[in-house]
């Protein structure tokens, strides 16, 4: 009598050693599975659904039709950078390395420059 390993299983052999009469290596003893397409019954709470649906129309839906939905350019529209109005800043200079420092006055400037080389 063979004994099999219990943690890998067999499908000939039992958990016992016994040979299993009935068992589940031989595909050809299968039955086909037959398939039936589902048949859709009507409910209704799809009935109801229905009616709501003609009584109340959405909004995005009819706003898509008319083409007033999200505006002219469908909302799409690139944003503007933001660029620098003032007068304050006359500059940018490096203090060190890639350390940039904005510059304000010609005094300031004249220091960051000596700051790089002295």
């Amino acid at each position: 009598m063979g004994m099999t390993s219990f943690y890998m299983g067999s499908l000939r052999y039992g958990p016992t050693g016994k040979r299993r009469k009935n068992h589940f290596a031989n595909a050809s003893k299968k039955k086909p599975i037959e398939f039936k397409p589902m048949e859709k019954k009507s409910n209704t709470l799809d009935k109801l659904r229905a009616e709501q649906a003609k009584q109340y129309k959405s909004l995005m839906e009819e706003a898509i039709k008319n083409g007033t939905f999200m505006g002219d350019d469908g909302g799409m529209r690139k944003k503007e950078s933001p660029k620098y109005t003032g007068t304050l800043v006359k500059g940018i200079a490096t203090m060190h390395k890639s350390n940039a420092v904005p510059v304000i006055s010609q005094q300031e400037a004249e220091d960051i420059s000596k700051m790089r080389r002295g």
